[in-house]
């Protein structure tokens, strides 16, 4: 399918899901679709860039994630490192600008220092926006905000409660809510995902799992996108 000038989104948001069907569909170890995972990423990142997408999140590891076997969780969060460590030089190179939330303090400290290192290096960079969701919980994200919207409130920092003001405190602050959530592997649910920001996001689920969610299904996804009518709430136009 061909984009060409079609409409495209602003921001983009993916559950990255089935790493470890994928694996078990060809008889390997969990980590080896992880690590398949990642190439994934890469291409998708690339393209979004290539498409002047100026948002892009990635769901790459929930609050809940944290009950999976301990030696999967250490494997995940090695290959995080391994892919910042790596992926670094392409995002200075293609203008990315990499922002990790969530609750970054849950992970380990050395992850911790590396992931505020790629921030830092990467913050004057502007053509794509690039948020990987770590540790993240879409009703945290909400109860945080609602905790630090009280403080200001209660010390006369803000004098008004509206979605408007509320936005400020989400870890998306100052970027537009997601116009397209795709989920791969045929998942119909959210997953605690981006609760506040979703509220009128179209929805893309593909049977693809994530390994295989590569340039052309990306493409399928935004293609249907386009073609699609956003009425927020109203009447279409007659």
């Amino acid at each position: 399918m061909t984009l060409g000038k079609k409409k495209l989104p602003r921001h983009v948001a993916i559950i990255m899901d089935g790493n470890g069907r994928w694996a078990r569909s060809r008889a390997l170890p969990r980590i080896e679709g992880h690590i398949a995972g990642i190439e994934a990423v890469r291409e998708v990142v690339t393209f979004t860039r290539e498409l002047a997408i100026p948002y892009l999140t990635l769901y790459a590891f929930s609050r809940e994630n944290w009950t999976r076997p301990k030696e999967e969780v250490k494997a995940l969060l090695r290959l995080l490192g391994v892919f910042l460590t790596s992926e670094l030089p392409l995002m200075m190179e293609k203008d990315i600008r990499f922002n990790a939330i969530g609750a970054i303090t849950d992970l380990p400290r050395p992850l911790q220092k590396q992931l505020r290192g790629v921030m830092e290096q990467t913050g004057k960079n502007r053509a794509l926006v690039l948020n990987i969701a770590l540790s993240y919980s879409g009703r945290e994200e909400i109860l945080r905000a609602a905790r630090s919207f009280a403080e200001d409130f209660a010390r006369g920092a803000v004098d008004r409660l509206d979605e408007e003001a509320f936005s400020k405190y989400l870890y998306t602050a100052g970027m537009p809510d997601p116009d397209l959530l795709i989920r791969t592997s045929g998942e119909m649910r959210l997953s605690n995902f981006l609760l506040w920001q979703l509220a009128y996001t179209e929805l893309y689920v593909t049977e693809t799992c994530w390994p295989d969610f590569r340039r052309e299904a990306y493409r399928k996804a935004l293609g249907d996108f386009s073609e699609r009518e956003r009425r927020f709430g109203s009447l279409k136009e007659a």
